[in-house]
């Protein structure tokens, strides 16, 4: 049987992949396909289904643009909510025919001969195409702490990321390692249910309120009858979220009066002194994700709930040992720590000119040029990669943007493969390492916006208008036309400094 061979073809079905098929549908390109893992459509928000998974953009903003759904039950949806949404435009713009489920992509291969990527699932399925789009994300694949023991532990273990169905709470000595976006979303729901719950904090972490209103059934009734007025409320929010990126990329001293609200909070939230001091963090605020929640911090003034900043040491079957030597028994161990941000590129062997490898490429740090291509790699393209996440808006809005440049460029590629020139890149990677200077992403705490490098590679130094400014063209001398078996890759230019 020949392979299957598509004008396009896209990873994953969150937001990302979804949105890039969709567009492709729109405008009547129908020769793609998208590869799912999964059985189902969602992304993050299928996997992540622990108790409190909720989103901390605002619901009418974190949707697509062209989708507006005007009966979201708050201003901020649940887990279940989003990925009742993910599903419902999946079928109201016709592209679940076009997914292949259960297609875990291994393998990806560009042939300079053909000008064409040989891709490959586990199962051995195989296609061609012109274009791959990756459109997997980065927070999905658990990320394991390297804690002694751990696999020994006897007790009912679960990641956020993956949490077990049936999972009994009720009555039950929960320990809850880490303190990110998923642990206090889980600690408020654990400790009213569980018999005691213990929390390891390694890092404390900043929080604010979480305005979160539901949304009556009149303001329901509205926005389903006039979906200008939904609009027009969706450029209200996103503006008012876009005027908090000074605070991150060129004002951080502005972080000093955010700061003061917060402590304000906290002392409200945590009359215990020594408790609260443990709970007041030591970097400034926004170097790492801040956090919304009306709840995390009171959930400490129980008399159920402890605090344990000593480092773990070791699991035991019943167990967690922190290095004071205190054994503190658990049922049940719930692990908040986060994804392997790398993971979905990392568990795919992508291979472009002269058969290098992405790994390979990005060995010395994850250079791109926009977020979106790769020199080396011709007609590869990343949708919500390196430096296009945000720290303070929706990165569905960046998500759209790079969606309409990955367009542009599949239809300029149809005259042949294209690859983004080392030059271009190079200058893009200077720029990032320039431009995040001064953000307060580097003003000294350690987070999964840096690399090993210590350099910014997570988030977009800027506004979202400014990301849209530099995608909505083309440039057509950032790229050049591969030839086949003419072309070989060139020695990186940036080192892992980004200097």
């Amino acid at each position: 049987m020949a392979t299957p061979h598509h004008r396009v073809v896209i990873v994953g079905t969150g937001f990302s992949g979804l949105g890039m098929a969709i567009r492709l549908a729109q405008r009547g390109d129908h020769d793609y396909v998208v590869l799912e893992k999964a059985d189902e459509v969602g992304g993050t928000w299928r996997d992540n289904r622990y108790p409190g998974c909720a989103c901390d953009v605002p619901s009418r903003l974190y949707s697509f643009s062209f989708a507006q759904f005007p009966r979201w039950s708050r201003d901020f949806a649940t887990a279940g909510e989003i990925w009742s949404y993910l599903r419902q435009v999946a079928d109201r713009y016709a592209v679940r025919d076009r997914i292949e489920f259960g297609a875990d992509l291994r393998a990806a291969e560009f042939d300079e001969t053909t000008g064409r990527w040989t891709l490959t699932a586990g199962d051995g399925r195989q296609w061609t195409c012109d274009a791959l789009v990756l459109g997997a994300g980065a927070l999905h694949e658990p990320r394991l702490p390297d804690i002694e023991g751990l696999e020994s532990f006897a007790g009912e273990l679960a990641h956020t990321a993956r949490w077990p169905e049936g999972t009994e709470l009720a009555g039950r000595r929960v320990g809850v390692v880490g303190t990110g976006a998923s642990a206090v979303q889980v600690v408020p729901e654990v400790a009213p249910v569980a018999s005691h719950t213990t929390v390891f904090q390694r890092t404390a972490a900043w929080t604010m309120t979480k305005h979160d209103q539901e949304w009556s059934p009149t303001r329901q009734r509205l926005f389903a009858r006039w979906p200008a007025l939904q609009r027009l409320v969706r450029w209200r929010t996103y503006w008012s979220l876009e005027a908090r990126a000074p605070l991150f990329v060129r004002l951080p001293g502005l972080a000093r009066f955010v700061e003061r609200i917060a402590l304000r909070e906290l002392a409200a939230a945590v009359p215990d002194p020594e408790t609260r001091a443990a709970l007041t963090p030591d970097y400034r605020i926004g170097c790492k994700r801040i956090l919304l929640s009306n709840d995390y911090w009171p959930t400490f003034a129980r008399p159920d709930v402890s605090l344990v900043t000593d480092p773990i040491v070791r699991v035991e079957p019943d167990a967690v040992v922190t290095a004071d030597g205190t054994r503190h028994e658990v049922d049940v161990l719930v692990l908040g720590t986060g994804f392997d941000v790398n993971g979905s590129t990392d568990r795919i062997d992508i291979r472009g000119l002269g058969g290098r490898t992405l790994a390979d490429a990005w060995s010395g740090g994850m250079h791109t040029n926009l977020g979106i291509t790769v020199a080396g790699f011709p007609e590869l393209y990343l949708l919500l990669g390196p430096n296009t996440g945000l720290g303070h808006n929706s990165v569905v809005t960046m998500i759209e943007f790079a969606t309409d440049y990955v367009l542009k460029a599949i239809d300029r590629g149809a005259a042949g493969p294209h690859v983004t020139t080392r030059r271009a890149q190079d200058a893009f990677t200077r720029e990032m390492v320039r431009r995040s200077r001064h953000t307060i992403w580097v003003t000294g705490c350690r987070s999964w916006y840096l690399d090993e490098f210590g350099n910014n590679t997570a988030l977009w130094p800027g506004s979202t208008l400014g990301y849209w400014l530099r995608t909505r063209r083309l440039d057509d001398s950032q790229f050049e036309v591969v030839s086949p078996g003419r072309h070989s890759p060139a020695k990186e230019s940036v080192d892992a400094q980004g200097i």
